[in-house]
């Protein structure tokens, strides 16, 4: 039971690897799953900060809070960490109808 008896089958008989087929489901975390990077969640999430952990999190859409960071390298000190705003979307400081500066808040807003 060994080398021996691999080397009278041959290579031959071995099982070859190939790729998975494509109605499997994919291995991207979904909504809450833990992640390292933005790559290991599916399409439409980013990976931020929960806590001192990091899970797959909502991309921003237009109208939605974000976060703007005034100093680089901020974002890295927040426990709760944003998305990024979606593809073709801007994180402004919000319109209001009232005096200026009346609010900080910061939004999704088209380009």
């Amino acid at each position: 039971h060994g080398a021996t008896e691999l080397d009278e089958i041959g290579a031959e008989a071995l099982p070859r690897r190939t790729p998975a087929p494509a109605w499997l489901p994919t291995a991207k975390g979904e909504e809450g799953d833990f992640c390292l990077r933005s790559s290991d969640c599916a399409a439409g999430l980013c990976c931020a900060r929960h806590f001192w952990s990091k899970i797959c999190k909502p991309v921003l859409r237009e109208g939605q809070v974000c976060t703007r960071h005034r100093r680089k390298g901020t974002h890295g000190l927040e426990i709760f960490q944003r998305c990024q705003c979606a593809e073709g979307l801007a994180c402004r400081l919000q319109r209001e109808h009232g005096p200026a500066d009346a609010s900080r808040l910061h939004t999704c807003q088209r380009h």
